[in-house]
């Protein structure tokens, strides 16, 4: 009796090992197809790609493993799980094309029960006055466009080297009287292994609802008759606009400190990491970062973003940290120089408080 179930064993095995093949086989053409076409501006609410905290940006955003602040509700919400303070996040900077951007996060901690953190991102840009073909030097009229979203975080973890994590998002993104909403989720996770407490992490960002812009800007009237006379020219009608959907990062990530289980300095600590990533309108493409610390007071980083991506516009990354203890209180600020190809070099700055 036991040889005949073992028999069987093997066989469900094999079936299943021949169908997992088959499946492989058949995805190898759109495999193939999807090269050849990078997906590029065919996602909507492209903002939620934008990189927080000078920490991350300075390091290539090679992030995913060393998300253990209140960015990690951007990078890699498993990693709140390891704060143990509550953390207020505040990220400003002048964006390309005279956008402004704008991050807030906060995280608390609650002992047993595991890391609650809310968080907002949004991106703006100056009014315009709106121009017409009958007047095209401007009606008086202004019009803004806007990007936002707030979400909902909640980390754990679950034994002394494993953590998750997960986000969960509202979107909405207007421009004159029209607007597109949509809900997205994260989830990531990470993980100390035995090996020089090499890091090892993961995470999905922004999987979720489609976006389709409506609004009073999309009503038109219509003749839906033109062949036969007396019939009503004026009948409101509206435009249906496509569904996008949103930019969807899977990120995989390692990392390690050198200084700690491999050169031995002390009062030191040198980390080099690696990212890759997924995205769902681009080619995969590597990110890459270093940091060295100095008597947990001064950082100096340096990495590369979008290594072996084709057209890439990322580049060399560079950044400087400062950690300061006052009166019970920790002040991070960040600040990273980070290179976009033909739009030169952005400056960008953060600030942490923790208390």
């Amino acid at each position: 009796m036991k040889i005949i179930e073992f028999s069987d064993t093997i066989r469900f095995a094999k079936r299943k090992y021949i169908s997992l093949l088959v499946l492989i086989l058949l995805s190898m053409p759109s495999a193939n197809y999807a090269k050849t076409v990078s997906k590029v501006g065919t996602t909507a609410a492209s903002f939620l790609k934008i990189g927080v905290g000078g920490r991350a940006l300075g390091m290539g955003e090679a992030y995913t493993t060393l998300a253990n602040d209140a960015t990690a509700t951007f990078w890699n919400p498993a990693g709140l799980a390891t704060i143990n303070r509550t953390q207020i996040l505040l990220n400003h900077y002048d964006y390309i094309a005279d956008l402004s951007f704008d991050y807030g996060s906060v995280a608390i901690p609650f002992q047993s029960f595991g890391t609650i953190a809310m968080h907002m991102t949004y991106l703006g840009m100056p009014d315009l006055e709106r121009t017409t073909i009958t007047e095209p030097y401007g009606t008086g009229e202004m019009v803004s466009a806007s990007s936002m979203a707030v979400g909902l975080s909640y980390a754990r973890s679950l034994t002394d080297r494993f953590s998750i994590g997960g986000s969960v998002n509202y979107i909405r993104e207007s421009i004159w009287h029209c607007a597109s909403s949509g809900v997205s989720m994260d989830i990531g996770v990470l993980y100390r292994t035995f090996f020089k407490n090499l890091m090892i992490g993961m995470s999905i960002s922004n999987f979720g609802t489609s976006m389709q812009l409506s609004g009073s800007d999309l009503l038109i009237q219509h003749d839906v008759d033109t062949r036969s006379n007396g019939n009503n020219g004026n009948i409101n009608g509206n435009l249906a606009t496509d569904k996008f959907n949103l930019p969807i990062l899977f990120r995989v990530g390692i990392s390690a400190n050198l200084a700690r289980d491999f050169l031995h300095l002390k009062n030191s600590d040198f980390t080099l990491a690696i990212n890759a990533v997924h995205p769902s309108d681009n080619y995969e493409y590597l990110n890459v970062g270093s940091e060295y610390v100095l008597r947990d007071l001064i950082a100096v980083r340096a990495g590369y973003r979008q290594l072996l991506l084709e057209e890439a516009e990322g580049g060399l990354t560079f950044g400087l940290g400062l950690r300061l203890n006052l009166m019970g209180y920790k002040f991070i600020v960040d600040y990273a120089a980070v290179d976009f190809g033909r739009l030169d070099y952005l400056n960008k700055y953060s600030l942490i408080l923790a208390f």
